[in-house]
Parts: structure tokens; C-alpha cells; sequence
């Protein structure tokens, strides 16, 4: 069985990996279970990091950006994913019944987060193939054609972190469970 090092900036194997952990810790206060195996390919890293900074650059907003992921990720079956985005998304002020319900598989009682909620699923389930109903439903509860493209986004940093997570199984960090 192949096992993957979980690396810190002591142990990095490059120079890069050792001074993006360390930015990383700095930015977090910790390193997250996921970087600190994704540090083994020091340019997966950057291109998350990349794909984070985009994200947070989209019109959606911080909650509905967590929304996002936090499908995603549960669509995927990725633990360490929706941990992490529960507790971002608790900070962001993700509502706490549109949170429990992406985990727990239940209806979503607002409106809007249940349209981005089924949107987002949709992509994941179909790769990216919506149905012109989908996309519909979308727009009538308020969103814009852009904000398709924005979700598909979000969709494709889950599906790298979500991935790699399913090959290192990472724990989630005490630090992550704590903020929930």
C-alpha cells in the first residue's frame, strides 16, 4: 500500500513546499491536514491556493461561496472538505439550517441557498452538464449566468482537494473541528 508523507515546513522536501507551509500557517494560525500532504507536489498547492483566491474574487458572496463548496465537497464524499467548510462556513455566517442540511442530505428551508445547493450538485453529479431547467431555476432565484460559470468554479477546487483527500485520507485538524 502506498502511504503519503504529511509534510511541515521542517520536512518539506523542496524550498517552495517549505515557504508555502510556512505562509500557509501563517495565514491559518495551523496547517490544514490537506496542504500538508499536497505539499508532496509544492505547484498543486499554488494552483489551489490560485483557485481559492479566484473564488473569493467571484460575485458570489462569502456565505454562498461556502454554500458552494461545502456541496461539493459532501457530493464527493469527502470528509475533511466539509469539515473545513462547515467551520469556514460557520465564520462566513453560512445559515446554520443550510449548513446542516448539505450534511445531513435534508431540504434546505431558504430559498436561494437550496437553488445553488441543487445547481451545485447538479454539477458535480453531471459533470458540468445542466439541463436548461437547472439553469433556469437558477436565474429565477436570483442568480445571473455568471454565476453559473462561478459555481463551476468552486466545483473544480473541490474536485482537486476532495481528490487528493481521497487518496491521503487526511484527519480533520483539531484546529477545523474546534470551529464548528
Amino acid at each position: 500500500m502506498t502511504t503519503f508523507t504529511q509534510y511541515t515546513p521542517e520536512t518539506a522536501n523542496t524550498e517552495h513546499a517549505k515557504e508555502t507551509l510556512t505562509n500557509i500557517k501563517n495565514k491559518y494560525g495551523f496547517i490544514p491536514n490537506l496542504f500538508a500532504y499536497m505539499a508532496e507536489a509544492p505547484t498543486t498547492v499554488d494552483a489551489y491556493l490560485m483557485l481559492n483566491d479566484l473564488v473569493s474574487k467571484t460575485s458570489l458572496t462569502s456565505a454562498q461561496q461556502q454554500i458552494t463548496l461545502l456541496t461539493a465537497s459532501v457530493e464527493n464524499d469527502c470528509e475533511f472538505c466539509s469539515v473545513a467548510h462547515q467551520a469556514f462556513g460557520k465564520l462566513s455566517k453560512v445559515d446554520q439550517q443550510t449548513m446542516k442540511a448539505i450534511v445531513n442530505g435534508d431540504e434546505v428551508k431558504n430559498q436561494k441557498d437550496r437553488a445553488l445547493i441543487i445547481l451545485t450538485k447538479s454539477i458535480v453529479k453531471n459533470r458540468g452538464r445542466l439541463t436548461q431547467h437547472e439553469i433556469e431555476n437558477f436565474i429565477d432565484a436570483g442568480f445571473t449566468t455568471q454565476q453559473i460559470f462561478e459555481v463551476i468554479l468552486a466545483v473544480t477546487i473541490k474536485t482537486l482537494s476532495n481528490y487528493i483527500n481521497h487518496l491521503t485520507l487526511p484527519e480533520p485538524n483539531k484546529e477545523l473541528l474546534e470551529m464548528l
